[in-house]
């Protein structure tokens, strides 16, 4: 009983005996108990009740609303937006409290993860030190040490330590007022490694077959890593020998902390054995089932293999005609005499935009500007029959152009190819009206889809009109030639990149028999042999070196139309010079072209970001022999820029030739797509 409750009853017992003398009645003495008797306060201490006579204080009056205020309870709330929501300012000693626990900073101390290779990756995914090392509280502090010792729990059993154990302990640092150290400590304990390996609940062939992919070897430390990494391997394995079905089950590893050893199992189903059947199609109908199968590699019968379907993805996606595809193998339920079962490949496909509008721009000393669009619709005739139109316009050149093209024409990378194109050049050589007549069949690469071996066989029918230098007569006429030709052309292509190679190398030759009708008929082949190779000295600088022979042989010089001549300067050349700017020149000091051409050229591209810094060193000579030679070779030198978008490097070169002749320019000035080569 406390203080309270006796002088209550006390009380009470006061007020009730006068109550019961006015009734006659008397109070009952209480028995005498010591021990409640020395609890009870001394009667002097106890306040007497209020005289009956003095009036209780009156309640607090309650005032009158006011109408001038008066809310309606029915009415409808002021909508939100009309309250003020901006916080109330802090009080200085708020904003004391708030400085004060941004100021609560903590350090890390670690043991015990490093000696097992973890520390590293612990300190990656901290908590603790993911924040600053900085905490408003002791309690936040707490809470990150205690997700950290669940890390440090997690690493240790991915490496196989599984019996480790982890603590953390929070303390102020005695040196350093406001620093609160965390010890993070870990015990790895034994490391556990493999005791036998198994693969179950398959037939002996995939099941041999399974733990070859595996790989893992009893002794080997469990880690989680490695065993995520040869299931991913079995399940890719075995889909390439002909099991595409196949689907692992749930691992099983038994731990024996005796011998600090854990039996791996694996659960695999595989499927049947299954062999090539047909196709079928789904979503939008860009390909029907026949030109599906001429893309494909593989014949009807052979035995799957996954890595022939992704190759078949990869040659639709390389079309350019879907949106999305994808290739995925379909039982058929048909068992063959041999236990295979044949699959069907369904193709779901869906339509990606046909019509694609392109445009380009360039500059080059001696070539003027050039701009060039073009318009391709790539399956107006289908399957993957284009149509382009391509047009330039230049200071010096305009034309324009249309092509149909049939890709993978009976054939997958086979390509059929026909086109009529007009042109005017006017060049400091020559200037020239021609039309032309080709077509070709070919395997090339595209900026999608680059190949290793490229040919081309075709025919061309041109008929020109050209101003050419008359040696006789020591003046310029104009002349019309009508040549047919039948250009070869056979490329090797081991580099990484078609547009920015920063490793291998190329090598491509071309050999055209050409006959020229000019009054008579003139006959000759002209021959080109191009190679280049790329090394990478670092992730940021690459070396690249390129080298081009050419001869014409057949025919004199003056008996070809200036339009079919080799030329030497400008920026796919040699630098330095304006374009056909380098050899033999007539009167006027205008290039007359040659019969033999040698070009080298050397760069060193310094990659930094988005940008790059290229120094160059370009040599070439043009003769009027047909024999290439090395012999009064000229050279220019420069530097360049690039700016590295995600379709190719934009190239801007500035060169200037090196004992510069009379006549010939200081600097020349190149901008293109593309690296020089």
């Amino acid at each position: 009983m406390d203080d309270r409750s006796v002088r209550i009853g006390l009380a009470t017992l006061l007020a009730l005996a006068p109550l019961c003398a006015a009734r006659g009645q008397t109070v009952a003495e209480p028995p005498e108990d010591p021990a409640f008797d020395a609890a009870l306060p001394p009667l002097e201490e106890t306040a007497a009740p209020p005289a009956a006579s003095e009036p209780a204080a009156p309640p607090p009056a309650v005032p009158a609303p006011d109408p001038a205020v008066e809310v309606d309870l029915a009415a409808p709330l002021p909508p939100i937006t009309t309250f003020d929501t901006t916080p109330p300012a802090e009080s200085p000693a708020q904003a004391a409290t708030g400085e004060e626990q941004a100021r609560l900073r903590y350090r890390l101390a670690l043991s015990g993860l490093d000696e097992v290779g973890l520390e590293d990756r612990f300190r990656d995914l901290s908590a603790l030190l993911g924040n600053g090392r900085e905490a408003a509280s002791a309690a936040q502090i707490s809470a990150r040490a205690a997700e950290d010792v669940k890390l440090a729990e997690r690493l240790l059993r991915s490496e196989g330590y599984y019996d480790g154990s982890v603590t953390a302990a929070v303390s102020p640092q005695a040196d350093r007022s406001g620093v609160i150290t965390v010890t993070i400590a870990a015990v790895p304990g034994p490391r556990y490694a493999l005791g036998s390996i198994a693969v179950t609940g398959a037939a002996p062939e995939p099941t041999r077959l399974a733990e070859e992919a595996l790989g893992l070897r009893v002794g080997d430390p469990i880690v989680a890593a490695a065993i995520e990494t040869a299931e991913a391997s079995v399940a890719l394995r075995l889909p390439e020998q002909g099991y595409p079905f196949v689907e692992l089950g749930q691992r099983d590893i038994l731990l024996d902390p005796v011998t600090t050893r854990g039996d791996y199992s694996l659960p695999v189903t595989s499927g049947p054995l299954s062999r090539f059947g047909g196709f079928r199609t789904a979503g939008d109908p860009v390909f029907d089932p026949h030109h599906i199968e001429i893309l494909s590699r593989f014949d009807r019968g052979e035995i799957y293999d996954s890595r022939e379907v992704d190759d078949l993805r990869q040659a639709l996606i390389g079309t350019s005609l879907f949106s999305a595809v994808s290739v995925e193998p379909v039982r058929t339920g048909q068992v063959q005499p041999d236990g295979t079962e044949t699959v069907d490949l369904l193709v779901r496909q869906t339509k990606g935009p046909w019509r694609t509008l392109a445009a380009s721009a360039g500059y080059g000393t001696g070539e003027g500007i050039k701009v060039q669009g073009s318009w391709t619709h790539r399956n107006l005739f289908p399957p993957e029959g284009a149509l382009s139109v391509d047009a330039i316009a230049g200071t010096q050149q305009q034309g324009l152009s249309a092509t149909f093209r049939r890709s993978n024409a009976g054939k997958r990378d086979r390509t059929v190819q026909a086109g009529a194109s007009a042109l005017l050049q006017d060049f400091a050589a020559f200037s020239a009206r021609t039309f032309t007549l080709s077509g070709s069949i070919s395997r090339a690469s595209t900026p999608i889809w680059q190949k290793r071996w490229t040919y081309s066989l075709g025919a061309e029918l041109i008929a020109t009109d050209e101003s050419r230098f008359d040696v006789a007569r020591s003046d310029r006429r104009r002349n019309t030639y009508f040549i047919g030709a039948i250009p070869l052309q056979l490329g090797y292509d081991a580099s990484d990149s078609l547009l920015d190679p920063t490793k291998g190398f190329r090598i491509t030759g071309r050999f055209s028999p050409e006959a020229s009708l000019r009054g008579g008929t003139d006959a000759y082949a002209r021959m080109l042999l191009e190679g280049s190779g790329y090394y990478s000295v670092s992730d940021a600088l690459v070396l690249a070196g390129r080298v081009r022979v050419g001869s014409i042989v057949g025919a004199a010089r003056d008996s070809i139309a200036p339009s079919r001549r080799l030329y030497v300067g400008g920026g796919g050349s040699v630098r330095g010079f304006g374009y056909q700017q380098l050899g033999p020149k007539d009167a006027n000091d205008d290039p007359v072209g040659g019969r033999s051409l040698t070009e080298f050229a050397l760069e060193a591209r310094y990659r930094f970001g988005n940008f790059g810094i290229v120094p160059f060193i370009d040599a070439g000579r043009l003769g009027e022999g047909s024999t290439p030679s090395l012999s009064g070779m000229r050279y220019g030198a420069g530097i360049g820029g690039r700016y590295y978008t995600n379709f190719g490097p934009m190239r801007v070169d500035v060169a200037t030739p090196i004992n510069r002749r009379p006549g010939e320019s200081r600097i020349a000035l190149y901008i293109s797509i593309g690296q020089a080569f």
